[in-house]
């Protein structure tokens, strides 16, 4: 791509000596920068067209290697932005000219490696492994959008624009066939980035500004008290099944996800400020404290594989293992729903708590979550099932 630089006075705008400023104008990429040179030229002795200031007098010749000296620091400066390889404006060929610091330019890709090393470091301070690799699995996901979509490894930041977003979950819907909870958590990781680019002004506009993800609406699928107390009262004969469903439902009583289930250690069962038992842990996902009062029901399951010589609560199996027993486990017992960790969160959350008079507030708190808000759009429905029912109970009390 050419430069152009051209020479050009105002004869409108003449001072008190009669002479007019001669301004250059930069132009680039379609994109001009005009500036003053500081020189002045009385408005006869200028040739617009030869780019001269004529006829050749002391005085005009020496305007004339004054604009020579600055068209030639200005193709200087273009010059070794062109050997840099890197995407620059008209203004990074100005800013150059002048002899100032030009900021750096990034590219998307390029942004994110930087943005993902930084978040390396906090890796068990901040955040888990498992959440760094949901960042790495975003910008694979990028990487691989930009190769689909433009043909190349990378582009710069600063063309980031709502339509990249637009085409991007086009992509990832189409191309990749993710659904829409999976893409959604893509586009959410690489939001990230994109948000600390425009707090460090290597993005004039957050793209996303206009974004609005599509939401998929999911259904809360849990035990009810009746599959609850089948599985509870269920004895196998397998001591592998017995087992895993007595961690099953553990996590039905605690809301505790496998992890959390594998690494409970008996240091983590205090009492707490009521002289109840409590576990006060960090959660995995969260990487934030909890505290989970201990239930009955849970109670007995600690107490039932406490090894006093080990301080592990249970010696759980693999995950790959345990969800393997999990489907055997379903098609013994007859529950027509697939048992995972997930499900006996929200039985936690549902069938324990919500089922149970639990405030949504007190739920929020318990399964960790970082605003009630998004308890309230899990568990809405719950709730107004709850408020139902309850409302059902009054019209019969009050037609008595």
């Amino acid at each position: 791509m050419k430069i152009i630089i051209r020479f050009q006075i105002n004869k409108i705008k003449a001072n008190s000596a009669g002479k007019c400023s001669i301004r250059c104008r930069i132009t680039y990429n379609k994109i001009r920068k005009e500036f003053s040179t500081g020189l002045f030229i009385n408005p006869d002795f200028w040739d617009g067209k030869l780019q001269l200031a004529n006829p050749p007098t002391e005085q005009n010749n020496i305007i004339n290697k004054q604009l020579s000296l600055i068209e030639n620091k200005i193709r200087q400066a273009f010059l070794m932005l062109q050997i840099k390889e890197t995407n620059f404006t008209v203004n990074d060929i100005y800013s150059l000219y002048k002899g100032e610091k030009i900021a750096k330019e990034y590219n998307v890709i390029e942004y994110c490696e930087r943005f993902l090393k930084q978040l390396k470091r906090l890796v068990g301070i901040d955040i888990t492994d498992a959440t760094y690799n949901k960042y790495e699995n975003s910008k694979y996901h990028i990487k691989g959008f930009i190769k689909w979509k433009f043909k190349a490894k990378d582009i710069p930041l600063k063309e980031l624009k709502s339509q990249f977003l637009v085409d991007l979950e086009y992509y990832l819907k189409v191309e990749k066939n993710l659904k829409q909870i999976t893409l959604n958590k893509v586009i959410q990781r690489f939001r990230k980035p994109i948000r600390v680019a425009v707090s460090e002004g290597f993005l004039i506009r957050d793209p996303f500004m206009l974004y609005k993800a599509k939401r998929e609406k999911k259904e809360i699928v849990f035990l009810s008290v009746e599959e609850l107390n089948t599985l509870e009262n269920h004895q196998f004969s397998q001591p592998r099944l017995q087992e895993v469903k007595d961690w099953f439902v553990f996590s039905c009583y605690t809301g505790f996800a496998y992890n959390e289930i594998k690494k409970l250690r008996k240091h983590h069962i205090v009492k707490g400020f009521d002289g109840e038992l409590w576990i006060e842990m960090i959660r995995e996902k969260t990487q934030k404290n909890m505290a989970i009062p201990i239930l009955p029901k849970a109670k007995t399951l600690i107490d039932a594989y406490s090894n006093p010589y080990d301080d592990k609560v249970f010696n759980v199996l693999s995950n790959q293992k345990y969800n393997s027993y999990l489907k055997e486990i379903t098609s013994i017992i007859g529950i027509n729903k697939r048992l995972t960790t997930h499900i006996a969160r929200k039985t936690f959350a549902s069938t324990v708590l919500l089922f149970n008079d639990v405030p949504i507030e007190i739920v929020s708190e318990l399964l960790g979550h970082s605003s009630i808000k998004i308890t309230q759009e899990s568990y809405g429905k719950v709730v107004q099932k709850k408020v139902s029912e309850q409302m059902k109970k009054l019209n019969e009390k009050l037609n008595k």
